[in-house]
């Protein structure tokens, strides 16, 4: 389901689950992934992205939470919650690599990331809950107002707009945008020249920038 790959002192984790939607199998091989990247030591950085050109990851696994998973759903969102703040805090430097799609959850994914690189001429960002009638659980809003400007977070939470690469470079949702074929390479280019930074110095200056919403989300509640 994730494939882990070394590129210099690059982990790359491939999602190859199609949508690479978020359901207990997913969510525990995520989570399996990252412990294998921070169980090293020495020089390491951190790449994810999805293993089809039309997708990142379109989020939570809605079919499987209504069906198969109802029991676990619940405590299923939590397990991503910690996943967002997990990558937020984590020492080990980050990048998304936005192949495609990163809807909803997989959006938050990407924003939980230090850096991210999308593809400029395919694939969308977007918040679609507002459309869904879902409500954001505290950790997922948390991630969102923690690294997307005030006045974009407001603009694509309540209107629930599609949009591309290049207005997510304006928008600052992004740090850059590349063709297709170019968007893992700078991201692991991106990460390569982090991946010599001090874990223990580089996570506590996240806490810095980001300790609220790492906290919020590693208490992992959602709406009852």
């Amino acid at each position: 389901m994730i494939e882990i790959t070394k590129h210099g002192h690059v982990f790359v984790l491939t999602m190859n689950a199609g949508e690479n939607r978020f359901n207990r199998h997913s969510v525990d091989a995520l989570n399996a992934a990252l412990d294998e990247v921070e169980a090293t030591t020495g020089p390491a950085a951190l790449v994810t992205t999805g293993g089809t050109e039309k997708f990142y990851s379109n989020g939570l696994d809605l079919d499987w939470m209504m069906g198969d998973g109802k029991d676990e759903a619940q405590a299923m969102v939590s397990d991503v919650i910690r996943i967002f703040g997990r990558v937020m805090a984590s020492g080990v430097p980050s990048v998304a690599a936005m192949n495609g799609h990163a809807f909803a959850g997989g959006g938050m994914l990407a924003m939980a990331h230090d850096f991210r690189v999308m593809r400029r001429d395919r694939g969308y960002f977007c918040l679609p809950e507002v459309d869904l009638g879902l409500p954001l659980a505290d950790g997922m809003a948390a991630v969102l107002g923690a690294k997307l400007p005030n006045d974009v977070f407001r603009e694509l939470l309540l209107t629930g707009a599609r949009i591309g690469g290049e207005q997510c470079l304006h928008y600052k949702i992004v740090d850059e945008v590349a063709d297709g074929n170019q968007v893992l390479a700078r991201a692991i280019e991106r990460a390569e020249a982090l991946s010599g930074k001090h874990r223990g110095a580089y996570a506590a200056l996240k806490r810095n920038m980001y300790d609220a919403a790492i906290k919020i989300c590693e208490i992992g509640s959602v709406p009852g």
